[in-house]
Parts: C-alpha cells; sequence; structure tokens
C-alpha cells in the first residue's frame, strides 16, 4: 500500500464559490478519473480499485443492491462511528458517556457528512441514474450555500431545515469503507486517511457555541422564555422553538441532538432576519408573524398549499384527549413532509377536534408562509 511519507495537516477544502454543476441523471464519468480524484483528494492509493469502483455505484445504476455502494456503507458507518468514538474518547478523559454519545451523533450525522460530500465535490463522480436524487441533491447544495452566506456563520454539523439526502452521507461512509477494506481493517489508518473530511469535527467546547447558546442569550436579553417541543415521528426526530409562546423555529433529523440544532437555527434565522423581531420586542403576532386567516379555515388552507406545492397531503394526529366527558379537551398534530424534511406541529388545548385540528394547522401554515 501507498502513502505519502509525509502527510501534511491540511485544512478542508473551501466550499464551491459559485453554482455546482452537476452531471446528468445517468450520466457515467470517466471512471479512471473518478479513482484518481478521490485518490488524491485522500492522499492515498488504493490496492484495489475495484472497491473505490464499488464505493462510487449508486443502486439506480447498478439496478439493485448487489454492485452498488450499498455493503461498503454499511461497513462505513460501524467504522467512523468506532473510529469517533476512539478519538472521542482519548481527547475527552473527563467527559461521560452520555455526552460522548452526542459528540459523536453530531460528527457523523447525516447533515455533517451530507456537507462534507459537497465541500469535496463527490456527487458528480457518483454514478447513478435517477433523476429525482439529482433535484433534490442540487436543492441542498444550494441550502448550503446560503449557509455559508449567513450572518450567523456554519455550524459544524449544518443547520438548515432542508433535509440533507441520505446519498451524500453514504458516499462519504462507502469511500471510507473502501478505504478500511483496502487497509485490511486497519482502523487507525483509515482514521489517518480520512480525519480531514469530518473537519472542523465538533468538540465538547464547541457543539452548544451556535446555535443554542446564541438564542438563550437573545432571548434572555429581551425578557422572553424559551421551550423545545421534540417528537418522534418513525425514524425522525422533530423539534418546534417557541420563544415567548410564539413557535418560532423547525427541525428534523435522525438524531434528536442534530434535530434540536437545526431548529435552533431556523429559530434563529427567522427572528434575527427581520419578519418576526416583533416576538423578540412585543411577543406580538402569531409566531412566525404570518397572517393566515380565520382559524376555522386553517386546515383546508393548510391542504390547498401541499397540494400546489405537490407535497402529500398533511397527516393530524389526536396526541392528547384529557378532561370528563362533558368537558373533553383535544390536542392535536400535524404533519407535513415536503421536500426538504418532515415539519411537525402541536395544536392548542381546544374543546372541539375541529378547532384542534386547525389549531395545529393555523401553525404550520405560519411556518410554511415564511419558507
Amino acid at each position: 500500500m501507498m502513502e505519502p511519507a509525509s502527510r501534511k495537516r491540511r485544512a478542508s477544502s473551501p466550499p464551491p464559490s459559485g453554482p455546482v454543476t452537476l452531471p446528468p441523471p445517468g450520466f457515467v464519468a470517466d471512471r479512471e478519473e473518478a479513482a484518481a480524484r478521490v485518490e488524491r483528494l485522500l492522499q492515498y492509493q488504493f490496492n484495489n480499485r475495484s472497491l473505490l469502483e464499488e464505493a462510487l455505484t449508486h443502486q439506480s445504476f447498478a439496478g439493485g443492491a448487489a454492485g452498488s455502494y450499498q455493503r461498503l456503507e454499511f461497513v462505513g458507518d460501524a467504522a467512523l462511528g468506532l473510529a469517533f468514538s476512539n478519538f472521542l474518547y482519548l481527547t475527552n478523559p473527563t467527559v461521560g458517556p452520555g455526552a460522548l454519545s452526542t459528540l459523536r451523533a453530531a460528527n457523523i450525522s447525516t447533515e455533517k457528512l451530507a456537507r462534507a460530500a459537497v465541500r469535496h465535490d463527490l456527487y458528480p463522480l457518483l454514478r447513478r441514474n435517477c433523476p429525482r436524487l439529482d433535484l433534490l441533491v442540487g436543492q441542498f447544495i444550494q441550502s448550503v450555500k446560503q449557509e455559508l452566506e449567513d450572518d450567523l456563520g456554519t455550524t459544524p454539523y449544518g443547520g438548515t431545515v432542508f433535509k440533507a439526502p441520505k446519498v451524500l452521507a453514504d458516499i462519504v461512509e462507502a469511500i471510507a469503507a473502501a478505504v478500511y477494506v483496502d487497509c485490511n481493517f486497519d482502523l487507525e489508518k483509515l482514521w489517518k486517511v480520512t480525519r480531514f473530511l469530518f473537519e472542523p469535527i465538533v468538540t465538547a467546547e464547541t457543539i452548544d457555541e451556535q446555535p443554542v447558546s446564541t438564542l438563550h442569550e437573545l432571548c434572555q436579553k429581551h425578557g422572553k422564555d424559551i421551550k423545545f417541543k421534540t417528537w418522534q415521528k418513525g425514524g425522525t426526530a422533530v423539534v418546534n422553538v417557541f420563544v415567548g409562546g410564539a413557535l418560532v423555529g423547525m427541525g428534523s433529523s435522525e438524531q434528536m441532538v442534530i434535530a434540536k440544532l437545526n431548529a435552533t437555527r431556523d429559530a434563529l434565522s427567522k427572528l434575527l432576519g427581520g419578519g418576526n423581531q416583533q416576538v423578540l420586542t412585543t411577543g406580538v403576532g402569531h409566531g412566525l408573524g404570518v397572517e393566515v386567516g380565520d382559524l376555522r379555515e386553517c386546515k383546508q388552507k393548510l391542504i390547498e398549499q401541499c397540494s400546489r406545492k405537490h407535497w402529500p397531503k398533511p397527516i393530524f394526529k389526536l396526541e392528547k384527549e384529557d378532561g370528563p366527558a362533558h368537558d373533553r379537551t383535544f390536542v392535536y398534530s400535524v404533519q407535513v413532509e415536503s421536500h426538504g424534511g418532515i415539519w411537525v406541529t402541536l395544536s392548542d388545548k381546544m374543546s372541539r377536534v375541529k378547532d384542534a385540528e386547525n389549531s395545529c394547522a393555523q401553525k404550520m401554515l405560519e411556518h410554511i408562509l415564511k419558507l
């Protein structure tokens, strides 16, 4: 196995300054050049380049799991988890297991790995045949560019509510696995070769620095309380942020801690963006500050909004029912699945089911209309 005798410490490659041009669906890049680009990026020469070819093949091109990166992605997910466990254990001798788990989750989350794939321009190297995938990845790349222009700065784990396409994280995990298998499952070697991909590494000092601490300081300055409401919907964690009783941010992720960070960033962008400053200064307004009309019409308006955007029909669900038979109260949730992620809001406590459905629909409309 060949590796440079002197490996210099390097910073992450800067993100592209202009639009990223993606090959058209089904386009097969020159495989020798694709492999060479990865080897130059990693400063590592593969003994078995077929592993790299496998890592750069999506199942839509291979016609199924066989021949695609899926087996390698399975190995890479576990190997990177163990590599980060070792690193965090050794570099944080006073940090407990719960905090270590949070740090590991932040460093290998889909959101963070997907951004690594964008920074290093890995998606164009992937053999694939899926136009919808190209569309989703293109939209995500634009959202990452917006993060870089944000005055709040870019947190290491990312932060938009736009859901990172899993394929981007899969590519990073598959390439890492290709290295791991190629070097005979040498975990230390894997870490040395791939660590730079994950920079900046989220640490105990930085994980809560932005945006959670920033939001707490901002609200404390204006005398506003903050509440986080969380749900698990299938395999997705969803978090809503309320400031002074008003819904101001939403976020989702496979990991609850990342969902909270994403929701907090969403709240900050809205509170500091000018359109919702009244929530901080006066507390007046309906959360995200958008007029959505009569409460009684909100459920139907939400259904119409989703239809216009070609999203699935919103899902309403009874979350809580309290009180005696003659004085029942209801709390409903509504779930909306957009092209960029899943959002969930809860209703206020209402005496009628219809009012509870309209209440959560109103809050969801406020969020959607502000996007």
